[in-house]
């Protein structure tokens, strides 16, 4: 501990008194340095001592509040991600739209262009291929009833020849007769 020094006497001789305030000065102030010396060597001793524990504690304490920084930075990358994938996904819903409108003024002007030309179009075709088929069954239709009327007739003439050949002979007996 530091001690405090006396002030000198004013009733002293004054030679006497400043060469024992120096001795004593001098001595209390090697006394001060000793424990000034002393403290820092206990302080540099408890220091290497707890230097360890407090370290550690240092490092565990590091590591919590990296933790916590990590979740903190990987919920705002989340959040970012999410962000971007929402906006990407407007911005190619938008482009869709854009490119579907695109595409049916492009249709409709070159189905204008070719109709202009004379080109038939898809519906045109569709229309003739129906009307074709149509047709066909009309024709199909008048087939099987000519073959029956043709059919029909074959067997009356078949059926007419022996007939003919019978009255014919007939007649020509009678004539003979």
């Amino acid at each position: 501990m530091v001690t405090k020094t006396k002030k000198p006497d004013s009733s002293s001789s004054t030679s006497s008194v400043s060469f024992k305030d120096a001795a004593h000065l001098s001595g209390t102030v090697k006394e001060s340095a000793q424990q000034i010396w002393l403290a820092g060597l206990g302080a540099f001793a408890k220091a290497q001592e707890e230097g360890g524990k407090v370290f550690e504690a240092l490092v565990k304490e590091g590591t919590s509040i990296q933790r916590k920084t990590q979740a903190a930075a990987e919920e705002k990358i989340s959040e970012a991600t999410n962000r971007m994938a929402n906006m990407a996904t407007d911005i190619s819903s938008k482009a869709s739209g854009q490119w579907d409108k695109l595409e049916t003024i492009f249709e409709d002007r070159v189905s204008k262009a070719l109709n202009k030309l004379g080109v038939p179009s898809a519906k045109d075709i569709d229309v003739l291929i129906a009307r074709i088929d149509e047709l066909n069954a009309s024709v199909a239709k008048m087939s099987a009833r000519g073959s029956a009327a043709v059919k029909s007739a074959a067997t009356r003439k078949t059926a007419a020849k022996p007939a003919a050949k019978r009255a014919s002979k007939t007649a020509s007996a009678r004539k003979s007769a």
